[in-house]
């Protein structure tokens, strides 16, 4: 263990401590010691303080012990003629930066001062994420984000993140190691300066778009913003691996082995980021270094090495470009992040952190679809000799003469073979070309079959991109990703009006043929389910049973995908589960999924009725759409979705809720779910139904008025959807049994629930 860096680790936290002693003593004095202290938008209080400490900090006066706690952390400042072992002491240290770096952001929302303020600046688009207004950076990463990249984080799709501090060499090399992330899928955590500037300058400058949706967060210009980041790692493990607030060293562990995360550190290092740097260590996470500091090699705390110096200007490469792709590659291999890339040619980067951008109209080249034109997309199965492997053809004219900002019509019609492939796999494989077209930078795809809405940027159509290239990138990705029961694959782009219309007409065809078919594919129907176990890379003890009238909670994975998926990878997370012996039809009781829900949670789950939620109901990971829970004195369920960050009548919110939801327990009157399995007759059926339901989201009324319509004409209740109470009705019981009297709700009349 160096001790350079302990002897500027330690200077720093001592720093930083007193720093933070300073100012929580001039709030308290300011405001007095009961004013309330939060993060916004999160049930962990102060998450890095709660999951080192258990400590539920909630006003000022809870962090003095903390500061105390932080004080006993230092150890002194090496001596000049000692050596020994310092990597105790660092760690500490860095223990002690992470309490106060906490408890500083905490006093500065107190002041008002975070999130940073930064005018003219816009995240994401602004008015898309009402939490991020124009003038501040990011701030605290809200519960509701967290699990939304939920099911990212545990199939493999977001294979780690990447904390970068600092301000790299010039802003070329800056959207270089971005674009080399982005294109990894990895998520990118921005902080820092080296002189007043930062990383999150030169990305701005740039016109780098940044925010949820392109997998770039920047927290903040200063050092201790970083601990955003750490704060995520530690809700990472709350929310999906089920552990409890002053488990630091189950944190550490789960951290180490499950959240691939790493920090890049770009230019001058000083006293704080070396204590910063000793905090991330002590998270399992490795530091890379773009200038000379002394290194320090495996020791058990992160799984590789911990700190690694790569002078920038020294690494071997033809010029700055290469040098950072170098860096982002070492990166990955010291924190050990398993990477899945899939090669597509195109002349724009791609991987999944692009699946979110927006094109706005200003940036548009052209669209197809929307409000003045059509665009479909449709998939079907043929035999091999009727499909050219690996071509793509233009019917039609292409957008070459059209002027800026136009539209006009196009269909993309996909017909694969395969040994393996079944009719049955079409839905399932033409619902991926949304994600697929959306993961090339500068393309925008909303929507699915006969309602896509695709935008095409004038920058991506300025570096060549085509017509073709939406056939290029659908044949690399069915390749790559459904290669097991996809052989040949040929893409056909039509614009020629005649030609559209008839295919128009046969893709239509089939989407009424699929509606039908999967209409009659009841429980009853099939002999077998199907597990989901990919969150147990999070969650270590939950299992999903899908089913095809209960869909997976993360509203990602339906019965057909689990069938396809493991047709895809026999040995993967969606295994067949013979449903065996019928015990309890009605609260959904089979030998086959108790004993296979047994097995696979380690035994943790003993029981597990698919139809209850009353009666030892489903577990649950962290990534669900919704939340249903029991609302005793209205005799019903209420429904809040993910992205209601309201109150609720179970005076909690979304986030609070979610911590009784999820990390794989079993609770009954509780559940997460898919938010269409709303619409399923089986929903809580052994419970009452849909006919439960007293108070629901008001995002889902609107999002979901089609579906539900459905469901109110199956139930014979056409007015029902008035009946049930939203945020914008009541947030609490007594209001919500004074609106339940007053329209007459059916609960009220129901056998009693428990």
């Amino acid at each position: 263990m160096s001790k350079y860096i302990a002897t500027r680790a330690i200077r720093g936290a001592t720093g930083l401590v007193g720093e933070a002693e300073r100012m929580l003593s001039q709030a308290i004095a300011d405001k007095g010691p009961e004013t309330p202290v939060q993060f916004p938008n999160t049930a962990y209080y102060l998450p890095t303080i709660l999951g080192l400490t258990g400590r539920e900090v909630s006003t000022l006066g809870d962090l003095v012990p903390l500061m105390e706690r932080a004080r006993s952390l230092l150890h002194p400042v090496p001596a000049s003629q000692l050596w020994k072992p310092y990597l105790g002491e660092t760690l500490d240290a860095g223990v002690g930066t992470l309490l106060a770096a906490e408890t500083i952001e905490a006093v500065r929302f107190v002041n008002g001062e975070q999130p940073e303020r930064w005018p003219g600046f816009e995240m994401g688009g602004g008015t898309d994420y009402p939490h991020l207004k124009d003038g501040h950076l990011n701030g605290p990463i809200d519960d509701i984000q967290l699990r939304s990249w939920g099911i990212q984080l545990v199939d493999g799709r977001m294979p780690g993140f990447a904390a970068i501090v600092g301000c790299a060499k010039s802003n070329e090399v800056a959207v270089e190691l971005v674009r080399q992330l982005q294109q990894r899928n990895i998520l990118i955590f921005l902080s820092g300066n080296v002189n007043g500037r930062s990383i999150i300058h030169q990305l701005q400058e740039e016109g780098v778009e940044m925010g949820y949706d392109t997998y770039i967060v920047p927290f903040g210009t200063d050092t201790i913003s970083a601990i955003y980041a750490l704060g995520f790692a530690t809700r990472s493990a709350l929310t999906f691996g089920g552990m409890k607030g002053g488990m630091p060293r189950e944190i550490f562990l789960y951290n180490k082995f499950r959240v691939f995360a790493f920090v890049l550190a770009l230019g001058e290092v000083d006293d704080l980021k070396y204590a910063a740097a000793a905090g991330a260590i002590s998270y399992g996470f490795p530091v890379i270094a773009d200038t000379v500091i002394p290194e320090i090699r495996p020791s058990g705390v992160t799984q590789y090495e911990h700190v690694i110096s790569m002078p920038f200007d020294e690494i071997q490469a033809e010029n700055d470009l290469e040098r950072a792709k170098k860096m982002v590659q070492k990166a990955i291999e010291v924190r050990g992040v398993k990477i899945r890339v899939t090669e597509v040619p195109i002349p724009v980067p791609y991987g999944s952190a692009f699946e979110g951008e927006v094109v706005r109209k200003n940036d548009m080249r052209v669209e197809f679809g929307g409000k003045h034109t059509r665009a479909f997309e449709y998939l079907y199965m043929a035999d091999s000799d009727q499909v050219e492997d690996g071509k793509v053809s233009i019917v039609g004219p292409t957008f070459a003469d059209l002027p800026e900002q136009g539209a006009m019509d196009m269909g993309i019609v996909i017909k694969v073979a395969g040994r393996k492939m079944q009719t049955d796999f079409e839905p399932v494989l033409e619902r991926q070309v949304h994600y697929f077209i959306n993961g090339a930078s500068g393309i925008q795809h909303i929507g699915q079959r006969d309602i896509a809405w695709i935008r095409i940027s004038k920058a991506a159509a300025d570096r060549g991109f085509n017509l073709e290239h939406f056939g290029k990138i659908l044949i690399a990705r069915f390749h790559a990703d459904f290669g097991a029961i996809v052989d040949k694959v040929e893409v056909t782009i039509y614009t020629d009006p005649d030609k559209l219309k008839f295919w128009l007409e046969k893709a239509r065809t089939a989407y009424d043929f699929r509606n039908r078919r999967l209409a009659d594919l009841t429980d009853e129907a099939v002999t077998e389910f199907y597990s989901c176990t990919l969150c147990q890379s999070f969650a270590p003890n939950h299992v999903c049973v899908v089913t095809p009238q209960r869909l997976g909670l993360c509203g990602a994975y339906n019965w057909l995908d689990c069938k396809a998926s493991f047709q895809i990878n026999p040995t993967g997370p969606n295994q067949p589960i013979n449903k065996g012996t019928t015990i309890d039809p009605v609260k959904g009781y089979w030998s086959g999924p108790i004993e296979f829900t047994r097995q696979a949670s380690h035994g943790f789950v003993q029981d597990v009725s698919l139809y209850s939620i009353m009666e030892n109901p489903m577990t649950a990971c962290g990534c669900f759409e919704c939340i249903v829970m029991l609302i005793p004195e209205a005799n019903g369920v209420m429904v809040v979705s993910r992205e209601d960050p309201s109150m609720t009548p179970a005076g909690m919110t979304f986030s609070t809720l979610a911590g009784m939801a999820g990390g794989g327990l079993q609770t009954p009157g509780v559940m997460g779910v898919g938010k269409y399995y709303l619409t399923s007759p089986k929903f809580i059926s052994a419970d009452g139904g849909f006919k439960r339901v007293v108070w629901m989201s008001s995002i889902l009324k609107q999002t979901m008025a089609d579906e539900f319509v459905q469901v109110l004409e199956r139930e014979e209740a056409p007015g029902f959807l008035d009946q049930v109470a939203d945020e914008t009705i009541c947030t609490d019981v007594d209001g919500l049994l004074t609106h339940m009297t007053e329209v007459g709700h059916p609960a009220l009349e129901m056998d009693p629930m428990f």
